[in-house]
């Protein structure tokens, strides 16, 4: 299979699984703590995935300015695009317990949390396609660590969508964009970087490692932390080593 294909399959199925979240959240009330563990889970892996896949390739491929470099901007760029979006109502995209605002409440905010959703995805997805250049094929780590934290994020968000009154029309409708933008974004990754100067490689690789840990501490995080705070830390420390160790059986 060529591999643009593959960035695209790998990007969209990893999107896919914010829709299968979001099926899940708007057919069965599904426990709070239930999402809350699976969503630190899902951070304490993706935290392993950037620091020793994203980082370290990119400090591998490219030196460590390029790296330090593009891991502040990824890092700077979301906090400013997150503290925008949070003004316009999305700040609780991703909260479950009633937070979210309706259209009512906050006019505007349907459009805001959407694109919120769609700034937290396009980090992870790039990088699935910029894999492809660096190692030649989609890291199986970094692959299961976005989809493992993208089921609690749709089934969380969905939860709040749907308390805030939002219809099934508009709460799929994000969701399967965002799962077909992603699929074009790791596949964007893929083709504009292919032939791309090592340096430029880890700068963007490296861009989105921020972005994804920014994203993290700003969204994943508290709202596991809100829901289940006596063990988010235990269960993400667990999710850390369980991605670690695959990282290294598998290197």
């Amino acid at each position: 299979m060529p591999a643009w294909l593959l960035a695209w399959m790998w990007g969209t199925i990893a999107g896919g699984a914010l829709v299968v979240g979001c099926g899940l959240a708007w057919k069965w009330k599904i426990p709070s703590k239930v999402v809350s563990s699976v969503m630190s889970f899902g951070a304490g892996v993706l935290i392993s995935a950037l620091a020793f896949g994203l980082v370290q390739e990119a400090v591998n491929g490219g030196g460590l300015w390029p790296t330090i470099g593009g891991f502040a901007t990824g890092a700077v760029v979301y906090v400013a695009a997150n503290a925008l979006l949070a003004r316009k109502g999305a700040k609780h995209r991703k909260r479950s317990g009633g937070k979210q605002p309706s259209e009512q409440q906050k006019p505007g905010s349907g459009t805001a949390i959407a694109i919120g959703a769609l700034l937290d995805g396009i980090p992870e997805s790039v990088v699935l396609g910029v894999g492809l250049v660096t190692a030649g094929a989609v890291s199986p780590a970094m692959l299961a660590a976005v989809f493992i934290s993208n089921v609690p994020e749709g089934l969380s968000s969905t939860a709040g969508m749907k308390k805030a009154g939002r219809s099934a029309k508009y709460v799929f409708g994000v969701w399967v964009g965002i799962a077909v933008i992603s699929g074009l974004a790791a596949l964007v990754g893929f083709l504009v970087l292919q032939d791309a100067p090592a340096e430029v490689v880890a700068f963007i690789t490296a861009v989105a490692a921020g972005a994804i840990l920014a994203m993290l501490a700003d969204t994943m995080i508290p709202e596991a932390f809100e829901e289940h705070h006596l063990l988010t830390g235990l269960i993400a420390a667990v999710g850390f080593l369980a991605a670690f160790t695959v990282d290294q059986v598998g290197g």
